[in-house]
C-alpha cells in the first residue's frame, strides 16, 4: 500500500470511529453538540478531548454495542497525576501487541521471548504482585524493582546481568539513568559484564541526549526511547537512525493549536491523538498532555515525531540513604485509585529528606481514614516514619509542556 492509499484508509477510519462514537455514546454526542460547528462538521472542528472528561464511571463512557466478553479492561499509572481507567475493543488491543512486536523487531528483539531486563516498580498487594510476576514469566522478563536504587541493591542488579542472558533492557529513564552512572562510577560497561545484551529501551520519562549519552556510555548498547501512553498505544517509537517512528498504524495524531486547528508540520503544538481502531471508547482528538511536532519529511509511509516536551521525573532522596525514583508514586496513585478514594488530580513535593507534601484536587477535604490509607501505603513503597502534609487545591498548574508532574523535589 503506498502512502496515499495508506493515507484514504487512516482518513476514512478516523471518521469511522468518530461516527460509531456520535452516533452510539450519548455522552460523547452531549460532548459534540455542545459546542457550535457547521454542518457537515468538518474535523477540525470536533471539540478536543481531555483526559479529565473521559475521567467518569466506565458505564457512562463505554460506547453501546459492544459485548462485555469483547472489551479489554484496564486503567493508566497515573503518572501525570490523573489516573482513570480506560476500555479497548479486543481487537484494538490485539493491533496495540502488534506495533509493540514490530517495532522491537526494529531492534533485532523478539517480544517475549528474547529475555527482558525490566527496571520498572511492582504492585506490593500480594494477589496483584503475584499476578506481575506471571506476566513477567510468560513475557520472558525478569523484573528489577527499583524503589530502592540504593548501591547495595545496584550490586545486586550488577550480579544478575553477570548470571543471566539477558538480550534487552526496558525501563523507566530515570531508573536506567542512576544504574548507568553507578556503572561509569566503579568503571564497568553492563555489556562486558553480559555479553548477549543488544540494546536498552527508556520508557515513560524524557530521554535527554545527555540521559542517552550516559546510559550508551553505562550499558555499551544503543539506547532506545519509546513514546507510548497506556490508554493509546506506542505513540512513537525509535529506529536505528534514532527516528521516531509515529504509530499510524493504529493512530492519527495532530499538532493543534489552543483552539484545535491543525498545525502545520514542523510547528511545535499540542498533541492529540485518535484511535482508528478502539471502537470501545471515544479517544477521538484526545489530548495527550504533551508539546510536539511532526517532521515535515516521513519514512515510507510512517511520519516522524521531530520534537517532544514530556515529563521528566526526579529521584526521591530518603533519610535512610534509600534512594526511588519519582515514578515510585504510580505505585502509590494506583493504590488510591483502587481504594476508591475520591481525588481527582495530586502531585508530590519533596521538601526535605523527611518531609512530603502532598496538593490534591479534590470534592471535599481528605478524612483522617484516607490520609492513614495514603500515609500507610507511603510507608510500604518508600519508608516509614515519613512527615506528610495535605493541601487541597481547586486545580493544579500544568508544566510549560501540559504534564502534570506527579513528582518534585525541591531540594
Amino acid at each position: 500500500m503506498d502512502f496515499d492509499e495508506f493515507n484514504k484508509w487512516k482518513d476514512k477510519a478516523r471518521w469511522e470511529k468518530f461516527e460509531l462514537h456520535f452516533n452510539n455514546n450519548s455522552v460523547y454526542r452531549d460532548f459534540i453538540n455542545s459546542h457550535s460547528f457547521r454542518k457537515p462538521i468538518l474535523w477540525n472542528e470536533i471539540p478536543v478531548l481531555s483526559k479529565s472528561w473521559l475521567q467518569r464511571p466506565l458505564k457512562e463512557i463505554v460506547t453501546s454495542g459492544m459485548h462485555p466478553k469483547d472489551l479489554y479492561f484496564s486503567n493508566t499509572s497515573g503518572s501525570s497525576g490523573q489516573p482513570f481507567y480506560f476500555i479497548k475493543d479486543k481487537f484494538c488491543h490485539a493491533m496495540t501487541w502488534a506495533v509493540v512486536f514490530d517495532r522491537y523487531n526494529l531492534h533485532k528483539i523478539r517480544y517475549g521471548n528474547s529475555l527482558q531486563a525490566r527496571f520498572y516498580g511492582i504492585p506490593l498487594d500480594f494477589t496483584q504482585n503475584i499476578s506481575e510476576r506471571l506476566k513477567d514469566l510468560i513475557s520472558a522478563r525478569r523484573r528489577f524493582v527499583v524503589f530502592d536504587l540504593s548501591n547495595p541493591a545496584l550490586e545486586v542488579f550488577i550480579q544478575k546481568f553477570s548470571t543471566t542472558k539477558f538480550e534487552y533492557i526496558n525501563g523507566y529513564t530515570s531508573s536506567l539513568f542512576v544504574f548507568a552512572k553507578y556503572l561509569v562510577m566503579k568503571g564497568l560497561i553492563l555489556k562486558d559484564i553480559c555479553p548477549s545484551l543488544k540494546v536498552a529501551i527508556a520508557t515513560s520519562e524524557v530521554l535527554s541526549d545527555t540521559d542517552r549519552s550516559l546510559l550508551s556510555k553505562g550499558f555499551g548498547v544503543p539506547v532506545i526511547n519509546e513514546y507510548g501512553a497506556s490508554e493509546l498505544d506506542i505513540i512513537a517509537f525509535e529506529d536505528q537512525d534514532h527516528d521516531w517512528i509515529i504509530n499510524d498504524e493504529n493512530l492519527w495524531v495532530e499538532i493543534v493549536d489552543e483552539q484545535g486547528r491543525i498545525l502545520p508540520d514542523g510547528e511545535e503544538g499540542r498533541i492529540v491523538i485518535t484511535s482508528l481502531h478502539n471502537k470501545a471508547m471515544p479517544f477521538i482528538r484526545y489530548e495527550i498532555g504533551d508539546i510536539g511536532s511532526i517532521d515535515i519529511n516521513r519514512k515510507g509511509n510512517h511520519h516522524i515525531l521531530k520534537t517532544l516536551q514530556g515529563r521528566t521525573n526526579d529521584i526521591i532522596l530518603l533519610p535512610s540513604g534509600k534512594k526511588s525514583p519519582g515514578f515510585t508514586f504510580y505505585y502509590v496513585s494506583k493504590k488510591i485509585l483502587e481504594e476508591g478514594i475520591p481525588i481527582k488530580e495530586f502531585i508530590i513535593k519533596q521538601k526535605s529528606l523527611n518531609h512530603f507534601h502532598f496538593v490534591y484536587v479534590a470534592d471535599g477535604e481528605l478524612s483522617d481514614v484516607t490520609i492513614g490509607k495514603i500515609m500507610k501505603t507511603m510507608d510500604d513503597y518508600l519508608e516509614p516514619d515519613l512527615s506528610v502534609t495535605f493541601e487541597r487545591q481547586p486545580k493544579i498548574e500544568r508544566t510549560e509542556a501540559g504534564k502534570l508532574m506527579h513528582f518534585q523535589r525541591e531540594f
